[in-house]
């Protein structure tokens, strides 16, 4: 842990508490099974819309809205508008940071 910058570690540790809420971790895994990795995959393969995030989680669209936002804001997903819509997915380079971090 020695060789982490007090800068890495507290955003590694906004991002654990961002995935510390069960739903927005579902979202998130959600997001990262939409290409499973060693796959290859477009970048609308990587996207979702909210509404299909929403399907299963037994909780109303504007709490799934929030969840979204608070995962965008550590970082964890990247969104666009399209239109009435918005597409979010997770970035690989999220990913290639999250297994460095475990990988130590």
């Amino acid at each position: 842990m020695s060789n982490y910058k007090k800068e890495d570690v507290e955003r590694f540790a906004w991002i654990f508490k961002a995935l510390s809420n069960p739903n927005r971790l579902r979202i998130f895994l959600r997001l990262v099974s939409c290409c499973a990795p060693g796959t290859v995959c477009t970048v609308d393969d990587r996207k979702a819309y909210v509404g299909e995030l929403a399907q299963d989680l037994e909780v109303g669209p504007s709490t799934v809205s929030h969840h979204i936002r608070e995962l965008h804001r550590a970082g964890l997903i990247r969104m666009e508008r399209k239109g009435q819509n918005v597409e979010c997915w997770v970035d690989p380079a999220v990913l290639q940071d999250l297994a460095g971090f475990f990988s130590l």
